[in-house]
This record gives C-alpha cells, structure tokens and sequence, in this order.
C-alpha cells in the first residue's frame, strides 16, 4: 500500500512542479506587483531622483509648497568656489576670477541675463564668448537634474541657498523620486475610476451571454442533435462544428472581418435589396456585442459539444430502450434521463468556460479591440490594455497587476459558487450500493 502511495507521489510530482511553477508562483507574483507603483516610468529596479517638471508640479499640487516649488522650479546662477576652480581650470583670466571672488562670492541670481549683466560690468570687461562661458560655470538649476539618492538631491538644494526644513525634504523625496514604491493606491484607484464599473458590467455581461446562449446552451442542442443522428453524420457533424475551435485565432476573426466590413459579403448582399453598406461589426455597440458574443461563443459551444455527447455516449443504452418500451417522447428521454446524467459535465463546462471566458480576450482585441467606444472592452482586455499595450505608452505594471489579482479572486468566488450549486458532495459521495 505504502509502495502504492509512493508511486503516486511520484507520478504526480512533475504535474505538481508544473502547477507550482506556471500557476502558483504568476499568482503570488502578480499579489506582489499589485501593490506596487511599477510602470514603464518607474522601471522595475531602483529608482533615482529627478526634478522634472511634473515633480515640481506634483510639490505645488499635492504638498503645498509653492514657494519650494518656485524656488527649484527657477533658474539659478550661484557665484561659488566650484565655479571659481572651473574658470581657473579653463584658463580665464585671473584678473577676472579674482574680482568674482572678492566681490562677487556667494552672490545668487535667478536670471541669465542679470549673472551677465554683473560680469560685464567687471573691470577687465569679458567679450560676450567669455561672459557667456563664465555665466554658465556658474548655472546651478535643479530642473531635470538627476540624482542617485537623497543625500545628493538635499545637498544639490543647499548649493542653490535653498534650506528645507524634515517636512520639506520628506516631500521633495516624496515628489522628485522616480523609481516604484509600495502602495494601495491601485485598489482606491480601482474602486473611485468610473471605468472599472463599466468594464466589469462589459464583462458580465460578455459572460453571460456567451456561457448561457453558447458554451452550454447551445452545446448542449448540438449535443442532442448528435445523439439523436445516426453513427456517420454524427461524426460529420461533430468535425464541421470543431472548425471554429481549430482554425487559428487571427485566420478565425479575419473571416468574420471579412463577413461583417462594409465592403464584405454582408454589405455586397444587402446592398441589392437597398441597404446601405456599412461595417456591421463595429458601426454600434449593439453589433459589436452580437459579432463579440458570437465569435467566442461558435468557439466555446464546439468544445461542450464535445463533452455533452460524450458523457450522453456513456449512459446505458438500456435506460434509453426500457423508456421506449414505456412509451417515452424523445422530450421525456431528455428531461428525465440525459439531463439528470450530466450534472458532473455540466458542472465542468460551466466552471472551466466562465473562467475561460473572464481570461481570455483575444478574440475581443482581434475583432473590435474594445470598440467602439470601450463598450466591448472587457476585464481581461483592460489588464493587457493597461500593463502590455496602450496609445499612452506609459505601461502601468502595478495597476494592471490590481486588476488581474481581482480576476483570479473573482474567478476563485465563482468556482466555489459552482461547486456550492451543483452539490458537489454529493456528487462525490460514496454510493449507497457498491458492486
């Protein structure tokens, strides 16, 4: 028994490994991520600090510090030490860097043109070459500095005669860092943008509809329609329905394209009976919703088809006699002993459809790409919309990890809803009689 349970173990150790590596660690990964600043921006390794002018904005804006802001938003031209060794070092004229330093040291100007003025007025009288050489050594403006950590961002503030107070400098950091910091302002983020309501109204009801109409619904007609077949156009049926499932994705949607554009087949056939050609998949949001619904759900419906007959295939086919003895419409065979048979695929294909349809989005992206308007953009598609390709390019990392954590969380809730309404122990409970 024990040699048994080894085996087992063993056996199932790759599967485990798998599940491990490609589910387990993106999820917990992704947990991380959600609760990060991390965007094409930022990067994903440590950041710096840089005045740009959104920091010094951001300072204005969300700190109050509109003097500071000013103050580092300004240009500034500081008669110092460095720029004196500078100008020595560039062989300027003694004569010149002698007058700096003994009348002008420690002078600070906001404007070029008033540096310039005061070199000008020195007694040796620069050319303007020279005065514009000399007024640069001393340019000291902190915009779009960069700097490698807070020590030199405070020490770059001091050169300018600029003294922070703790309050100060804890909001210059706060304002002027660049790199990615933990937060969760992504889920407040999340709850307060009015799109999010929308998109997650976009995709129940993209849901919905296509597991009720399609993944189960119509699978399940097709299903019965084959049983009811004979052996040989069963078959065929069965391959003609798989078609939408094997055919590429980007093969698979251009067709459609190709039905539903105003130059395609459906434009050309109405337009001998006076309708005017227009591009039925993307000129409203009704027929964006109805060509979205359809192309995921021909998909879907082949693979329940498949799963329905063949869990019909398995119910004794003396069940099905005994009721024709009894006298049994073909209605009276389905109700009361097809449909009480497939509670355990029905279960399966409502469960692994629903979170085949809350992931998945490329049908969506190859047909409308959320179009128009957003009215088709669904969850999935604003995660990759939002962390893998937008208009923006400013990639948000952080923000579309928030949201994919709120898929598997949902995705999660439903599946114990499932499991609670199919019953599902008693599904696996033992059976009263055993053979």
């Amino acid at each position: 028994m024990n040699s048994s349970r080894n085996l087992g173990l063993v056996l199932m150790a790759p599967a485990i490994v798998l599940v491990v590596l490609f589910f387990l660690v993106p999820v917990a990964l992704t947990a991380v991520f959600s609760f990060t600043t991390m965007s094409t921006s930022t990067g994903i390794t440590g950041g710096a600090y840089q005045l740009a002018p959104n920091a010094i904005q951001r300072l204005r804006d969300q700190f109050g510090m509109v003097e500071l802001a000013q103050k580092l938003g300004e240009p500034s031209f500081v008669i110092d030490e460095r720029g004196l060794a500078t100008l020595e070092a560039k062989g300027v004229a003694p004569g010149i860097v002698a007058e700096l330093r003994s009348n002008h040291l420690n002078e600070t100007f906001t404007v070029r043109r008033d540096v310039e003025r005061m070199i000008r007025s020195l007694r040796e009288r620069p050319s303007t070459p020279e005065v514009k050489l000399i007024s640069a050594e001393f340019s000291r403006s902190l915009a779009n500095a960069r700097f490698a950590d807070e020590a030199a961002l405070f020490a770059a503030v001091k050169a300018i005669d600029a003294q922070l107070t703790e309050d100060e400098k804890a909001a210059l950091a706060a304002a002027s860092y660049s790199g990615w910091t933990w937060t969760t302002e992504n889920f407040r983020r999340m709850v307060s943008t009015p799109d999010t309501a929308r998109t997650l109204f976009n995709t129940l009801a993209y849901v919905s509809l296509t597991l009720v109409l399609f993944n189960t619904g119509f699978a399940m007609i097709l299903a019965l329609a084959v049983h009811y077949m004979p052996e040989r156009p069963a078959g065929f049926f069965r391959i003609l329905w798989l078609l939408p499932r094997i055919t590429p994705p980007v093969i698979y949607v251009l067709m459609w394209k190709w039905l539903a554009w105003d130059t395609g087949f459906l434009s050309a056939v109405l337009d001998d009976f006076g309708v005017r050609p227009r591009n039925w998949m993307l000129d409203s949001a009704a027929n964006a919703w109805v060509v979205v619904v359809f192309i995921n759900g021909l998909v879907g419906a082949s693979m329940g088809m498949l799963i329905f007959s063949s869990a019909i295939k398995a119910i004794p086919q003396s069940l099905f006699y005994a009721s024709e003895v009894d006298g049994a419409y073909r209605w009276q065979q389905i109700r009361h002993i097809i449909l009480p048979q497939l509670r355990w695929p029905i279960l399966f294909v409502t469960c692994y459809q629903t979170l085949s349809l809350l992931t998945s989005f490329e049908y969506i992206l190859l047909s409308t790409n959320g179009g128009p308007g957003g009215t088709t953009e669904v969850w999935a598609l604003a995660i990759y919309h939002t962390a893998l390709n937008n208009y923006a390019g400013n990639l948000q990392y952080g923000y579309g990890a928030a949201m994919a954590l709120v898929l598997v969380v949902i995705g999660i809730v439903l599946s114990l809803v499932y499991l609670r309404l199919f019953n599902y122990g008693a599904l696996v409970a033992r059976p009263l009689i055993e053979h």
